[in-house]
């Protein structure tokens, strides 16, 4: 009998143009980042002033890895593992499934935040948190236990993570137009109009000027500390969702004559005025609690993450003329950025399971989305969820992503040699053309600067336990996590492949050699 390979996979999906691309892409950068993290970032690293090195690092490795993720799936035509593994080889093949190993991780963690911010949103028409939000997160809302693990189950976790994940599933399983790219379209108008409102609202409420001072008054001053610096980079590198797996997925279903660069310059801009825009509302909102509170703004505690969405913002709500409509905005909008880009999360590991087994959509979604729900709701419908999350959220995106960029950087530009031809493919299909430039910023600067990232990191856990957990259990999650990632890469790449990935002619670049001076 014979064991050859079947000569091609099916026929690979495609956005219906330009526009389903875009709202899709911004779909999967404007996250929960967007809204909870960069706000208290900025503040906490110069205010104003950290604009200048949040700029500085949108244009210098944001949007040149942007395009080097768009160049590797648009020409490669394949999920992270395919088309890292035909620029690659085996070891591309490696980095692209350490990608979709980092998805699967933050893919489990990721819904629960939509649990609870889907939840919130309910609980906004009548104020259910009451007087005391913190308390009411913490100990009814979450039930939250000393133990490390457990397995008593909290109903209002359960009952909204369930739901969320037979959302995401349906949406991936009716395909990437009739699912995807539709929620997208839908999602993002919506999620824009409602977050304008929120902020529109915020503008007129007390103590707003306050807030908005706080974030935007310029300390020039922390343009000297290497860590600002640092700061600006890592909010750029996640929030546009790069190097790891999720634009290159999406660039692969471009169709053949696309335009790459410019639709990627206004998926980048769009996703940082989205920042800024998030950064106006939450201050002005501040500055309305610190107000009424009689304190000043940087007297507050909670202005990042977990702590800003579900503790702050629910005591804000609870005090200001309109409480329950605000609080709907709010915890709406969180809801839709979560769920565009958890959609764009797990389609990273449903097109890379289809890739190399030959799954069929519906098998992949419902069989691979299946077993991550079922982990899902062991590990975050339990009293136990919230420090699982927050390790797990640590070192998948401060260890897991950034070891990605530098891997495939390394690999791409560096061993094999390919920048000036991926650079020829952005600007042969482009407007907006690329060059030695783009070549510096992704091949050299990228790399160093991320690199950087990544040591100093990993000392700082290694000198001081993160979030105070104890060292068993980061050992155990968090560093534990990580070996998994990699152990999953390398079991996946030893797998036999449904279809021959080496059968395959990259899309050849139309009058590339004249067209690739571009942006110097």
């Amino acid at each position: 009998m014979s064991t050859a390979k079947p000569a091609a996979p099916p026929a690979r999906a495609e956005w219906t143009g330009q526009v389903g691309f875009i709202l899709s892409a911004v779909g999967s950068a404007v996250g929960l980042g967007n809204i909870w993290r960069f706000p208290g970032v900025a503040y906490e690293n110069g205010g104003g002033a950290f604009l200048i090195p949040y700029i500085v690092a949108l244009l210098t490795a944001g949007i040149p890895i942007l395009f080097l993720d768009y160049a590797i799936g648009h020409r490669y035509r394949g999920s992270a593992p395919l088309a890292l593994r035909r620029i690659a080889g085996k070891l591309g093949e490696g980095i692209g499934w350490f990608q979709v190993m980092i998805c699967v991780f933050i893919a489990i963690y990721y819904t629960a935040v939509l649990a609870w911010a889907s939840s919130y949103f309910v609980y906004s028409f009548d104020i259910r948190w009451g007087d005391d939000a913190t308390g009411f997160f913490v100990n009814e809302y979450l039930q939250l236990a000393d133990a490390p693990f457990t397995l008593h189950f909290v109903p209002s976790v359960l009952i909204p993570l369930v739901i969320m994940w037979i959302v995401t599933l349906i949406v991936l399983g009716a395909g990437v137009v009739k699912g995807v790219q539709r929620m997208n379209v839908i999602g993002i108008p919506l999620l824009v109009v409602g977050f304008l409102a929120l902020v529109i609202r915020a503008l007129f409420l007390p103590g707003a000027v306050d807030g908005l001072n706080a974030l935007f008054t310029p300390d020039f001053s922390a343009l000297l500390i290497p860590g600002v610096w640092v700061a600006a980079y890592s909010q750029i590198f996640f929030s546009l969702s790069v190097a790891f797996g999720i634009m290159l997925t999406y660039s692969s279903y471009r169709r053949r004559k696309s335009n790459l660069t410019t639709p990627g310059l206004v998926v980048a801009f769009s996703n940082s005025s989205f920042e800024i825009l998030a950064g106006v509302g939450v201050f002005a909102t501040l500055g309305f609690f610190a107000h009424q509170q009689g304190i000043g703004v940087g007297d507050l505690e909670g202005l990042t993450g977990v702590g800003l969405a579900f503790m702050t913002f629910p005591a804000i709500v609870s005090e200001m003329p309109g409480g329950p409509i605000f609080g709907m905005l709010f915890f709406g909008s969180l809801a839709i950025a979560g769920l565009t880009s958890m959609i764009s999360i797990m389609e990273v590991i449903l097109a890379a399971i289809m890739d190399k087994f030959g799954l069929t959509r519906l098998q992949a979604t419902y069989r691979i989305g299946g077993v991550l729900a079922v982990i899902s709701i062991v590990l975050f419908g339990t009293t136990s969820g919230l420090t699982a999350l927050d390790t797990i959220d640590n070192w998948a995106n401060n260890i897991g992503i950034v070891s990605s960029a530098v891997a495939m950087t390394i690999t791409v530009l560096w061993i094999r040699g390919s920048g000036r031809m991926l650079a020829g493919h952005l600007s042969a299909l482009s407007t907006f053309k690329v060059g030695r430039t783009w070549l510096f910023f992704v091949s050299i600067l990228g790399p160093v600067v991320l690199g950087y990232m990544l040591v100093a990191t990993i000392i700082g856990l290694i000198a001081e336990p993160y979030g105070g957990y104890s060292a068993g259990y980061l050992l155990i999650v968090g560093w534990g996590s990580v070996v998994l990632m990699i152990g999953g890469s390398l079991i996946l790449t030893s797998r036999r492949w449904r279809y021959n990935p080496d059968n395959f002619e990259p899309w050849p670049q139309v009058n590339a050699a004249s067209r690739q001076g571009g942006a110097k």
